[in-house]
């Protein structure tokens, strides 16, 4: 018993129903006989199987589906196994005798049927000596096997006929094995002819046998069709041999008219699949259109204008006007979605190119052309764009303003913190125009650089005005969003033709949101400067930023301003000037208020970004809107320092720190306390109008000595030009209140004084031409020396440096009054003439200090009027009493005496 035979390898290892397949392995049987049975995934294949030798056999594959074994059985081992799989591919309908077929089939030579077993099927491959598939054996190096057998011949009924040849021209691939398993085949063929006809009748008993019984048949038969036609049925014979020649005619007649048709319809076949492309074109141009790929469109369109597109062939000619018309139809729709917005660059990019290529493709060997001539499809996107942006620009702003105009911002109970639908708008507006105007130059760059010019010359200076019209109504909308006052609307109503729908108070509302409206602008400039647009349209943007800049600097120094005015309700009267003693901290709280305001303005607009100017050169509006603004501030400090002086007065009634009894002094109680080196005020008690008007007076002081300097050094240290006519035109306002304020105070302080002077001068009947005790003052001229002193001691205490503006009328006054009541004494006895002196000469003596020049006159008036003169005895007794009366009083004329307090 042979060992069971094993598959392990096939060639190929998958495939339709009837593939070739070679399947190798091991004990695949000693010879053809010997092979029984194989099975290719479960179907029987071996009626088309070819034993090769015992390590290969040849077969075709059966109509089965998957994967499955090969299953090879042999007499001689059996049943056997396999290491590998075939995967059928499904079953493949094949051509049979009853079915009709298209496909001319060549006659094939008769084939010789073998002695022996009769085979069903013809063999698959040509005859071999020995017996073996000549399949991979092809002929190699035909050339060098002549040199080197150039008598010889490999084909075995030739003379010449050499072995080595034929196995190298025929079996240069085959194994060795197999080589042993064809010498094995030649040898029982050889034997088998070597055999007699005995042996041969032996071994072919059965057939000889058939045939016998075949030729009985066929006699029987001869005989019944004498018997039945007649001595001569050959005639009958004859004639059906003839009938089967006409049939058999007929038949090829058909077959050959079959034949043609095939050939036709295999060349029309043949035909379409060669063009495919062209006749499948309109339909494929219109769905790529519909989906988008458009430069598949073109590249199509191309590839058949260059290969079709001056041909003669009817069919092909029909076929491109076709092609023309469904390229028509998508220009017409390219240029409708050239021109559809909101589309991005690119996407336009894109289908200008498309449609520029089409046109030009289609000028050329198309009759329908003229039909649709697009003047400039890119021009056309670019106006389409530039109004798409402009009409964007209108919506927005009718969307904003519509807010407003319903009444959005009237609301009580609008939250403050919350951007009004200006700034909204501005914000809104500024991120369209730096999305769509780069998209806008970017697609002129294109077309001007000529990668999207159509068939046009380019239009630079139109394209420049759309560019600068753009801009400039960006410009405009956001001028009237940010117009911040009523005489602005009006003069944007005439300018432009309309406003934005808000009320006074909305003004002042949106007033403090400017800033972040010029940071949006800004950055849309940034933008724009990137592109690196023309000069004439970043001047534009860049004059609207300039001008934004100085509503921005006038309204934070507006907002100052009303905080500057509101600096008298907090003011608490501290005194703390080091070098101006008397001056409160309210300059300073004013100093700190403009420091905050420089600050806010330049971070949010002096300082320039990026292609802006400075705001503040000379002779520029913006130093011109500064010096106003300055000087606005200012004037409203001075204002301030009136209101706390003047207002103060109706709230409270003065004190006339003046004794209205003879010979007692003023004792009003003093609140203010002396710290260190300024005097400050006791928080128990009340701040008085003189203390208050003595502070004004030393702020109006401070502020025309060095504060008002100081402010410009301040504005100096920022960057700003000096404005020297503001702060003029401050020391000169501050200065007028500084005379009135001090002549409110002095009348204040004077005329109660110089009131009581008379009426203490004459009080108990009193009169000078009588004789009286002498040795002291007279009440009426002690009296107004310590009033004067209570006035010393008040202005003193709050500012010294105002002692001698505040004194010298008071002084004046009391001179004049002493001069008036001397002059109208007719008469003094000898002791009220050295008692007149006495007092007169005390009064000018210790207020020497502070008497001008018309002072002294009027006190040397009232030393004259006195009459008669006096005479040396009692000048020289007034001398006496004078120095006695100083002695006494060194105490209260002590502070009169001090020439820098």
């Amino acid at each position: 018993m042979a060992p069971q035979p094993v598959v392990t390898g096939l060639s190929p290892k998958e495939g339709p129903s009837g593939t070739r397949v070679i399947i190798r392995g091991e004990f695949l049987g000693t010879k053809a006989t010997d092979l029984l049975g194989l099975k290719i995934c479960g179907f029987d294949c071996l009626l088309s199987a070819e034993w090769v030798s015992p390590n290969k056999i040849i077969a075709r594959s059966g109509p089965a589906k998957g994967v499955g074994d090969i299953i090879v059985t042999t007499r001689s081992g059996g049943e056997g196994t396999s290491a590998v799989q075939f995967r059928a591919l499904g079953h493949h309908e094949t051509i049979g005798p009853l079915k009709e077929s298209a496909v001319w089939i060549d006659e094939a030579p008769s084939q010789n049927f073998a002695w022996g077993r009769r085979t069903l099927v013809q063999s698959l491959t040509p005859d071999d000596p020995l017996g073996l598939s000549t399949e991979g054996n092809e002929k190699k190096n035909v050339e060098n096997l002549r040199e080197l057998f150039p008598n010889a011949s490999g084909d075995l009924s030739q003379e010449n006929f050499s072995p080595a040849l034929f196995l190298l021209e025929n079996h240069s691939s085959t194994t060795f094995a197999d080589l042993k398993a064809g010498l094995s085949y030649l040898n029982r063929k050889v034997e088998s002819q070597k055999e007699g006809q005995l042996s041969f009748l032996k071994s072919n008993a059965g057939s000889v046998i058939e045939q016998l019984d075949t030729l009985m048949n066929i006699k029987e038969k001869l005989q019944e069709d004498q018997n039945q036609y007649g001595a001569q049925p050959l005639n009958i014979l004859e004639q059906e041999i003839e009938s089967s020649i006409k049939e058999s005619e007929n038949i090829f007649t058909d077959v050959l008219l079959r034949k043609e048709k095939a050939d036709s319809t295999r060349a029309v076949l043949l035909a379409l699949s060669r063009h495919k492309f062209l006749f499948c074109l309109p339909n494929t141009v219109e769905k790529r259109a519909l989906a988008g790929e458009y430069d598949m469109v073109v590249n199509d369109y191309a590839r058949a204008k260059s290969r079709f597109g001056k041909t003669e062939i009817p069919i092909f000619r029909k076929v491109m006007e076709e092609v023309d018309q469904r390229i028509l139809q998508i220009r017409r729709q390219l240029h409708d979605n050239v021109i559809k917005m909101p589309q991005s660059v690119e996407q336009q990019r894109k289908l200008i190119k498309a449609l520029i290529s089409l046109e030009v493709q289609q000028q050329t060997g198309t009759s329908i052309n003229d039909k649709l001539r697009n003047t400039d499809p890119a021009w056309d996107a670019i106006d389409a764009r530039a109004k798409y942006m402009e009409k964007t620009f209108k919506q927005t702003f009718e969307q904003f303003a519509g807010k407003d105009a319903q009444g959005g911002e009237k609301s009580k109970n609008r939250d403050l913190t919350q951007p009004p639908n200006r700034v909204l708008f501005c914000e809104e507006l500024c991120e369209i125009a730096a999305a769509q105007l780069p998209d806008l130059w970017r697609l002129g760059q294109m077309y001007f650089t000529g990668e999207l010019r159509g068939p046009n010359d380019p239009r630079p200076g139109d394209f420049k005005r759309m560019v600068l019209n753009a801009i400039e109504k960006f410009c405009i909308y956001l001028k009237v969003a940010i117009c911040a006052t009523d005489a602005e609307a009006r003069s944007l109503r005439q300018s432009v033709g309309f406003v934005w729908p808000v009320s006074h108070s909305s003004h002042d509302i949106f007033k403090s949101w400017l800033p972040q409206c010029l940071r949006y602008t800004r950055i849309t400039y940034a933008t724009l400067i990137s592109l690196d647009l023309p000069s004439p349209a970043l001047d534009i943007v860049q004059k609207f930023i300039d001008e934004t800049r100085l509503q921005c600097f006038s309204n934070i120094f507006e907002k100052a301003t009303q905080k500057c005015s509101k600096l008298s309700e907090n003011e608490m009267w501290e005194m703390g000037v080091e070098d101006f003693p008397g001056a409160t901290l309210l300059p300073q709280r004013m100093e700190e208020l403009l420091i905050e305001t420089l600050d806010e303005a330049q971070q949010s607009c002096i300082n320039p970004e990026i292609r802006e100017g400075n705001l503040m050169e000379t002779e520029s509006d913006g130093q011109r809107e500064l010096s106003l603004r300055l000087q606005k501030f200012l004037l409203c400090f001075c204002d301030v320092i009136q209101e706390l002086a003047f207002d103060s007065q109706k709230e409270e009634i003065p004190t006339h720190n003046v004794s209205q009894l003879l010979g007692y002094p003023n004792n009003q109680q003093n609140n203010t306390l002396i710290s260190g080196r300024f005097a400050t005020f006791s928080s128990s008690t009340a701040v008085t109008w003189e203390q208050r008007m003595l502070c004004c007076l030393a702020n109006c002081a401070y502020c025309n000595k060095s504060f008002f300097h100081r402010v410009g050094k301040l504005f100096e240290r920022y960057g700003y030009p000096l404005s020297s006519l503001a702060i003029e035109t401050a020391r000169y306002s501050v200065n007028k209140l500084f005379s009135n304020i001090l002549d409110a105070y002095v009348e204040h302080k004077g005329d109660p004084l110089v009131g009581t002077i008379e009426p203490s001068m004459y009080l108990g009947a009193f009169q000078w031409d009588a004789e009286m005790n002498i040795g002291q003052l007279r009440p009426y001229a002690h009296e107004c020396c310590d009033n004067l002193v209570a006035v010393y001691s008040e202005i003193f205490t709050i500012s010294p440096a105002l002692l001698r503006p505040i004194l010298e009328p008071i002084v004046l006054t009391i001179s004049e009054e002493l001069a008036r009541l001397m002059s109208c004494v007719q008469q003094f006895s000898p002791t009220g003439a050295v008692q007149a002196n006495v007092d007169i000469r005390l009064l000018r003596d210790a207020l020497r200090l502070y008497t001008n020049d018309t002072g002294r006159n009027y006190f040397m008036e009232a030393l004259e009027a006195i009459n008669p003169p006096l005479s040396s005895e009692q000048i020289k007794k007034a001398d006496e009493i004078l120095e006695q009366v100083k002695e006494r009083m060194k105490l209260q004329l002590m502070c009169f005496a001090v020439k820098e307090p």
